[in-house]
């Protein structure tokens, strides 16, 4: 796989302003299918414009640390971190709209199904399929000889304060391309409410 721009992988800096995206995601509609579902664009503006948000980040879904501790930590903390000022709490990663579903549904989170509803009750499931959010982040990696992953996000978590980064927390101190560890040290729920419990 040819190496990435640097731009891609050179994380954002704490202050700075994230990248605005648009996001491809599936919206509850009313219909009697068995997938009652339709395309929507959610940008970056409808995530963090005006809100204080949680957000981390994981290199796939379905994978072992994202799916027994980096998500079920977060969901097990989602009142706690709400309670601490912020509005929403988010999970990316580099899947589509439609693995994130059944990562959500596998997890066995509790699905939102009122008309117009974006994911799950808790813990928002963000699909990043093409890789935009994550690049602007410049937190793409590959996991190619180690896992055949391609591009994906490398694991961080952060605060979004009105769309500029309050807090970052990376993952081995930086971002490793073909890394053979998968850090998981200070990306996690426990971590980010003592941050935001200061």
């Amino acid at each position: 796989m040819p190496e990435l721009p640097k731009e891609y992988c050179t994380p954002i800096a704490e202050g700075a302003t994230i990248p605005s995206v648009t996001f491809k995601t599936r919206v509850r509609i009313e219909s009697e299918d068995e997938n009652p579902f339709d395309w929507k664009d959610v940008t970056s503006e409808d995530y963090f414009k005006g809100k204080r948000v949680v957000i981390f980040s994981l290199p796939g879904a379905f994978t072992p640390t994202c799916s027994t501790t980096h998500l079920p930590g977060y969901e097990a903390a989602y009142e706690d971190i709400k309670d601490c000022g912020v509005d929403e709490i988010l999970c990316l990663s580099v899947n589509d709209a439609f693995v994130m579903r059944q990562w959500g549904l596998a997890q066995g989170l509790t699905e939102d199904k009122t008309i117009g509803a974006n994911g799950f009750t808790k813990v928002k499931l963000v699909p990043d399929g093409a890789c935009l959010f994550t690049r602007g982040m410049g937190m793409s990696c590959v996991w190619e000889k180690e896992r055949g992953f391609g591009e994906r996000s490398w694991r961080y978590s952060a605060v979004i304060n009105d769309m500029k980064v309050e807090k970052l927390f990376i993952e081995g101190g930086g971002i490793t391309q073909d890394s053979g560890p998968d850090p998981f040290e200070c990306s996690d729920a426990q971590t980010m409410l003592a941050y935001l419990k200061k």
